[in-house]
């Protein structure tokens, strides 16, 4: 396009009119936009986390899928085809990844009833008193402990946990190091079950529960991964047994990993289920809690053989520590 005028001395002037530079700096930062997203999204598929910085993000897939609607939109306003494909794909990736665990529904799966008490107590600071009322209201078969001293254990006894709970595999220490398992039901330690170089204390036992096989129980609770702590904590998670056919297992406790992590995927591959997950619970977060920001992420769990019914999960906080409870009811075949 150009603009002419009429010359005094005869002749055309021709002036050109500069084309504006179409979209060159809008599309450089729709990519901006969709690149950091569609990374990962990569990464979670592929379980490409590395390391520990990596691996301590992947705990926050779900907020990226929910913001890769962002980069989707803008790309689909700026008409740039290609990157709204990739945009879509990336939003569709993440939302199948994170998704199915909000929409699960309790199962009807007939059994024995079998409900667990799981929590991190903090160094032993959790408030005995809400965990005792717990305890009375929900009616747990099995409490599951992470981080028990054993000022905790004599604080719990006190309160009444040795008459409601008299069976015992406690493992408990002045540290993050102690664990435990108190039960209504018969206990018999375990060993051998996992590496004892894995983590922390995590006690395994066979739990005589009525009506049927004795069921085995292992209390989780690897070492997060911060640092070169992530190598241990990815040789915890490999070294917990896949779900036996002559034995129904259930692992619970305190994970330090997410469903987005790629080996938290493959223990989940060798015949485990998140029962949280089953019942649509799966995105309720429990970490950190008691603080002033809410909890944002979910490294709490209880897995479950695939024979176990999973009826509800609901999850509660509990002063004194930095975890919130995950209270599971199951059938146990």
């Amino acid at each position: 396009m150009s603009v002419s005028a009429d010359s005094p001395v005869g002749g055309t002037i021709v002036t050109p009119v500069r084309r504006k530079r179409s979209g060159r700096g809008g599309a450089t930062l729709t990519w901006l936009a969709v690149t950091p997203f569609a990374a990962w999204a990569l990464a979670r598929v592929a379980g490409l986390e590395r390391g520990s910085i990596p691996t301590q993000l992947m705990t926050a897939t779900p907020y990226a899928a929910a913001g890769s609607l962002i980069p989707l939109l803008i790309a689909a306003l700026g008409r740039r085809r290609a990157a709204t494909a990739v945009a879509l794909l990336t939003a569709t990736a993440l939302g199948f990844s994170v998704l199915p665990r909000a929409f699960g529904t309790a199962e009807a799966t007939q059994g024995r009833p079998f409900k667990v008490l799981s929590i991190n107590m903090l160094f032993g600071r959790a408030d005995t008193q809400t965990i005792m009322k717990m305890v009375h209201e929900l009616g747990p078969d099995v409490l599951n402990t992470q981080e028990l001293t054993p000022g905790a254990v004599d604080e719990l006894d006190e309160a009444g946990l040795r008459e409601l709970m008299p069976h015992r595999v406690v493992e408990a220490e002045w540290s993050a190091g102690g664990s435990g398992l108190f039960s209504k039901h018969p206990l018999e330690p375990l060993t051998g079950v996992i590496s004892r170089t894995a983590g922390h204390n995590m006690p395994a036992a066979k739990l005589a529960l009525p009506g049927g096989r004795p069921i085995e129980f292992i209390d989780v609770h690897p070492f997060p991964p911060l640092g070169r702590q992530v190598i241990e904590w990815n040789e915890a998670l490999e070294s917990f047994p896949g779900a036996s056919r002559d034995t129904v297992r259930i692992l619970a406790g305190d994970f330090n990993a997410s469903l987005d992590h790629a080996q938290m995927r493959r223990l989940l591959d060798r015949g485990y289920k998140d029962a949280a997950a089953q019942v649509g619970a799966g995105l309720i977060p429990t970490w950190p809690s008691n603080k002033r920001i809410p909890p944002i992420i979910t490294i709490d769990h209880v897995l479950v053989d695939h024979r176990v019914g999973v009826k509800a999960v609901s999850v509660h906080d509990v002063p004194g520590t930095d975890h919130r409870a995950v209270f599971a009811e199951l059938t146990v075949p």
